[in-house]
């Protein structure tokens, strides 16, 4: 069997970050790749780096060096609003603190990506259909009486629901999931997870799930690891 096409891709990324006149190395020239309809976990300790090179990959802090590649495309050397628009369409996040905001509801948030997607005009003339279509998505995750409450009004289960639906609401290729369960007891990570991978394997996604747990990583179809800014076996074989 043929390997799937890379879809994300990491080579020789390195990041430091300043203290006064000093430079703190973090990430020291980093590989990694992820397939078309790949799991891949991502393992470390906390100091590794997984952090800053989650933000690199999703477009949200510049490397000193190395490149980060989106079905092809070199995602750092784009302008600011063409790398804006490559990560809304292609990259979907799921944080292990939600990151709802508190002032919409769970409908509201599902539809943040069109919000920044889409200009003015064009939101208000689907905002019927996008309405429409996030309320169908919290639906079939369980939050038919749910969909006018705000994320204090959720448990924590809920919320993280509302934050899958919210990153699966454009249908993006890539899914990155931070810890996804790291702020849930265990009963109820473990449906999310379910809930997670099931959409997974329905939409072929490729997955890239940060986590602690060695259960949840044999779970994955390949394991990487992250040790003081390096990484070993991000690459294909």
């Amino acid at each position: 069997m043929s390997l799937q096409p890379i879809v994300l891709r990491a080579s020789a990324v390195k990041k430091a970050y300043r203290i006064a006149r000093r430079a703190l190395p973090i990430l020291h020239g980093c590989d990694l790749e992820l397939a078309r309809g790949e799991r891949l976990a991502l393992m470390g300790p906390s100091g590794a780096g997984k952090s800053t090179f989650l933000h690199v990959l999703g477009l949200l802090d510049r490397p000193d060096s190395g490149h980060v590649e989106i079905n092809g495309a070199d995602a750092w050397s784009m302008g600011v609003d063409g790398r804006a628009r490559l990560r809304n369409a292609s990259l979907g996040f799921v944080f292990q603190f939600y990151h709802l905001v508190a002032e919409l509801t769970a409908v509201e948030n599902v539809l943040l990506p069109s919000l920044i997607g889409l200009n003015t005009f064009e939101f208000d003339r689907r905002r019927k259909e996008l309405d429409g279509r996030a309320t169908e998505l919290l639906v079939r995750f369980g939050l038919k009486e749910r969909l006018k409450h705000r994320p204090t009004q959720l448990s924590g289960g809920e919320r993280q629901r509302v934050a899958l639906a919210r990153a699966l609401f454009h249908d993006p290729p890539i899914l990155i999931a931070d810890e996804p369960t790291g702020n849930l007891d265990r009963e109820t990570g473990e449906k999310v997870l379910e809930l997670l991978f099931e959409e997974q394997a329905r939409r072929q996604l490729s997955l890239l799930l940060v986590t602690h747990d060695e259960r949840l990583a044999e779970r994955c179809e390949r394991v990487a690891r992250m040790d003081a800014g390096r990484i070993q076996n991000g690459l294909r074989a």
